[in-house]
Order: structure tokens, then sequence, then C-alpha cells
């Protein structure tokens, strides 16, 4: 694992909110041919969604939060998937309690990082704006990827939460206010709705 001092030194500085100076897809591109072979091939991994893809799943199966995704060789991709994970369980759970469904047992949250995560989720269910509820769930994921990042300031693992953070920047691109509501419904239904073994599809975050 090397260290990419010029490479980091040389990103534009990202604020929460902003517009993106680039997308993701072009900071992949860019960075691809800078890193050693066996961190560009980790950026594949790199994304908000922590699902396990299971071979010969058709796409319209689903993803599913019931297990975790098999180790990466990165610490920094293995936390994150685990983070976000868990924070898409304790929406499911939250959801659960909240809509008292009968028959509804979601997939239990692993312990790790608990306060953080439900502390999150339960100020957001309990934002009666949807768009404000989505937003404050990304500016969680957002300090979770700098305390995930770690003291290294140029190793691998600024490049791959630089990604994250571009994607979440895009993200809030998509989030008008208008859109708010359907946005809101939609990511909802899919991951809060179907999480359990066995249960209809749970949809991707766009």
């Amino acid at each position: 694992m090397g260290s990419y001092y010029y490479l980091a030194s040389q990103l534009p500085y990202l604020i929460y909110g902003q517009t993106p100076p680039m997308s993701s897809s072009a900071f992949r591109d860019l960075v691809k041919p800078l890193l050693n072979s066996g961190d560009a091939a980790l950026l594949d991994l790199v994304d908000l969604d922590p699902a396990v893809k299971k071979e010969g799943s058709s796409e319209d199966s689903g993803p599913s939060y019931a297990e975790n995704a098999p180790a990466s060789g990165c610490d920094f991709i293995d936390h994150w998937r685990e983070w976000e994970r868990s924070l898409r369980l304790n929406l499911a759970r939250q959801r659960a309690q909240k809509t008292k469904r009968e028959g509804s047992a979601p997939v239990e949250p692993p312990l790790f990082p608990a306060d953080a995560v439900a502390a999150a989720v339960k100020a957001a269910v309990a934002t009666e704006s949807p768009l404000e509820a989505e937003l404050a769930l990304d500016k969680a994921r957002w300090d979770a990827i700098d305390g995930l990042q770690g003291i290294d300031s140029f190793d691998r693992n600024i490049v791959y939460a630089y990604l994250l953070k571009l994607i979440l920047l895009e993200r809030h691109q998509a989030f008008k206010v208008e859109e708010g509501f359907s946005e809101y419904k939609s990511l909802y239904a899919s991951i809060l709705g179907s999480v359990q073994p066995g249960s209809s599809p749970v949809g991707e975050i766009k």
C-alpha cells in the first residue's frame, strides 16, 4: 500500500453540501492510472451500497443486507460497508416500530457502530421534512467517512473517502426541494420495507 501524497495534495477540498467539483465517474477515471494495481482494483468496491452481491442473482432480486459483504482487503472499505449496513438495518427497525407492521421482523442491526448510527436514524425518522431527513442521513454518512478515513491523509483511504464524498455530493444535486417527497418515498420504501431474509427486494440508492 503506497503513499499518494502528490495526488491527495492536488485534490480540491470538499465541503458538505457544495456542488461537486467533478463527477464520481470522472474521479475514478482520473485516479485509477495513478494508483498501484491493487489499490486501483478496489475502486470498484467503493460505493454507498454495502449489499452483498451474490453470483447468479438477478438484478430484480435486489440487494440483501442480511449478511456482511466479504472482506475486501481494505479496512476502510470494510468498515464503511459495516457502518452503512448498520445504518440501513437501523432504519428498517425504526420503520417497523413506527408503523407497527404485523409479522415484520427486520434483521437485527450489528452492535457496531450502534450509538452514532442509532442517533442519526432516530433524528432522521423524527424529522417531518422528507428532504431534511435524507440530508441528515447523508451528513451522518459524511461524518462517518471522515472518522473512518484515519489520520494518514496520504494513503489509499483518502482516495476512497474522496470518492464516497463525491457520490454523496452528487446525490445532493439530485435532491431538489420539489422532488424531496418522491425521493424519500422511493428510497425508504425500498430500503426500510424489505431487509429481512426472504422478503421482497430492497432497492438501491440512486
